[in-house]
């Protein structure tokens, strides 16, 4: 009967353990979820306010920072979804940017930017440097992603997409954005303390 009772308890305190785990699973998902919502309102709202900065708004690239911190702090696929929504919703609710072929383009740019943050920083987050180099990588691939994008579309549309557009638009005028994502980003992420946020891909 004692081997009974103890072999009555130890299930008990095993179904009590995978019903804490579920829990905090289930949370945990709910955390990510409410806060990608968040980090696509803050992509649709702050262009409003760099566009107050004058000769240099549209080159802070504000839709970046978000999803690229969607990416850090809820993971992969949090920061893709949020980095394909956050352009075009903006698009669908204020008509900026155009929809074909900006914010199309920009979805898969932005996607790409959130995706590999996520992915990257799980991979080298112990590693000395890793939010740069999750950062980093990011960027660049980000921005060629969106360069082989562009150019597919502006050839369905008739248009013309060179070489010195792509170096133009991709990094001579986003050189303000790209100054101002290497300095915030970093210093955000390190004071969230994203460590603590179990990234589930």
């Amino acid at each position: 009967m004692v081997f009974l009772f103890e072999d009555s308890g130890v299930k008990k305190e095993k179904g009590k353990k995978k019903e804490n785990l579920f829990m905090s699973t289930q949370n945990n998902k709910t955390k990510k979820i409410i806060l990608s919502a968040l980090f696509i309102a803050i992509g649709v709202i702050l262009p409003f306010f760099t566009m107050q900065v004058p000769a240099i708004g549209n080159m802070l690239l504000p839709m970046h920072i978000p999803v690229i911190l969607c990416g850090f702090i809820c993971g992969g696929p949090y920061g893709l979804i949020v980095g394909v929504l956050t352009p075009i919703i903006r698009s669908l609710l204020i008509g900026m940017p155009v929809m074909v072929p900006t914010a199309v383009c920009m979805a898969i740019e932005l996607g790409t930017y959130g995706l590999l943050t996520g992915i990257l920083y799980q991979k080298v987050r112990d590693r000395k440097g890793g939010i740069y180099i999750s950062l980093i990588i990011s960027m660049l691939a980000g921005r060629i992603v969106w360069g082989v994008a562009s150019f597919f579309i502006y050839q369905l549309l008739g248009n013309a997409f060179t070489w010195k557009i792509f170096a133009m638009q991709a990094f001579m005028n986003a050189i303000p954005g790209i100054i101002l994502q290497l300095l915030l980003i970093p210093l955000l992420v390190s004071r969230l303390k994203i460590e603590t946020i179990e990234h589930s891909i």
